[in-house]
C-alpha cells in the first residue's frame, strides 16, 4: 500500500551577536523517484528572502539564498508532501541474481560511477572491513554479498544517540561500536566500496510509526541510508537491517554525508550560539 505522508523540516540558527550577511544552500525538498512523487513542495526562509534552485552535481534539487541586512535568527522551513512506494517485493538478491562480479567489473556504467566507488573522508579505507569482507566476494554473489555486507553492518554498531557526531568517520564509530544513522551509513559505503560495488549516502526522512494514524502528527527526525549499484540502484537500511519501504523518503544522496547536508552555509557577523532542527510527520492517506 502506498503512503501519502507530509513533511515539515524546520532548521533554525540563532547567533550570540547581530549577522549581517548570510550566504546559504538548503537540501530539505524530497525528490520524484522510482518509488515516490513529489505532490508538493516549498521552501521558507525568515528572514523571508528568494530562493533560487538549481540541481547539483549529484542529482539533489538545491534551494540556495543570500540574507542580507542585519538579523540575529535565521530559520529555514522544508514543507512537502510526498506519496511513497511499499518495500520491493523482490529482495537484491532475486532482482540481481544474474549480475555477476564478472557483470560488475565490466558494466559499462562503471566509469560513471567511479567517485561512488573511492574512499572519502567518512567513509574511508578501513582495514578491518576489508578482512571481513573479503570472504564474501570470495564465495557469494555481488548481491548476497551486499545483504550479508548489510547485515555484518548492522551486526558492529549499537544505536545510540549523542555517541558521535556529525563529523565522526566510519572507522571513528567503528572502534567505538556505536553511532546512529550517519555512522551505520557510512560504515555501509565503507563495507560495499571495499567489496567493490559502487553505493551512495541517502539522506532523507523516516516515519517512526510502521503502523502510522491517518491524521496523527507525529515527531520525528532525518534518517540516512544507503544505496548500492547492482545492475541498477537498490536501497539498504543498515540501522534497521531492511530495505526501503513506504515509510522512507529520499531528499538528497552523494558520496557521503559532506554532500548532501541539510543546511550549510557561511556568514558575516557574531558567532553562532544554537541550532535547532524539528521535524514533523503527518500521514495523509
Amino acid at each position: 500500500m502506498t503512503w501519502k505522508v507530509a513533511i515539515r523540516h524546520t532548521s533554525g540558527y540563532r547567533y550570540r551577536g547581530e549577522v549581517w550577511a548570510s550566504y546559504n544552500e538548503a537540501r530539505v525538498t524530497p525528490l520524484s523517484t522510482n518509488r515516490q512523487i513529489v505532490l508538493e513542495a516549498h521552501v521558507q526562509v525568515d528572514p523571508f528572502v528568494d530562493t533560487y534552485r538549481y540541481w547539483d552535481y549529484w542529482g539533489t534539487l538545491v534551494d540556495a539564498f543570500e540574507v542580507h541586512g542585519s538579523h540575529t535568527e535565521l530559520c529555514v522551513t522544508g514543507t512537502s508532501v510526498v506519496e511513497t512506494s511499499p518495500a520491493e517485493a523482490d529482495s537484491a538478491a532475486s532482482v540481481a541474481a544474474n549480475f555477476t562480479w564478472p557483470a560488475l567489473a565490466l558494466d559499462p556504467d562503471r566509469e560513471r560511477l567511479a567517485e561512488l566507488v573511492n574512499p572519502t573522508i567518512y567513509a574511508p579505507h578501513i582495514t578491518a572491513v576489508d578482512e571481513a569482507m573479503r570472504p564474501l566476494a570470495n564465495s557469494l554473489s555481488p548481491a548476497i554479498a551486499v545483504d550479508e555486507a548489510m547485515n555484518w553492518v548492522n551486526r558492529q554498531l549499537e544505536y545510540q544517540t549523542g555517541a558521535t557526531k556529525v563529523t565522526t568517520t566510519a572507522a571513528d564509530a567503528l572502534a567505538l561500536g556505536l553511532g546512529v544513522c550517519q555512522d551505520y551509513s557510512h560504515l555501509a559505503l565503507s563495507a560495499l566500496r571495499s567489496l567493490g560495488v559502487p553505493a551512495r549516502y541517502v539522506s532523507g526522512y523516516l516515519h517512526p510509526s510502521r503502523n502510522a494514524v491517518v491524521g496523527d502528527v507525529v515527531q520525528g527526525q532525518s534518517h540516512a541510508w544507503v544505496e548500492a549499484w547492482l545492475g541498477r540502484w537498490l536501497g539498504f537500511d543498515p540501522t534497521h537491517g531492511g530495505g526501503i519501504g513506504e515509510r522512507h523518503v529520499v531528499v538528497a544522496r552523494g558520496r557521503d554525508y559532506a554532500d548532501v547536508l541539510p543546511l550549510k552555509g557561511v556568514y558575516h557577523g557574531g558567532p553562532s550560539e544554537a541550532l535547532t532542527v524539528a521535524v514533523e510527520f503527518t500521514r495523509l492517506a
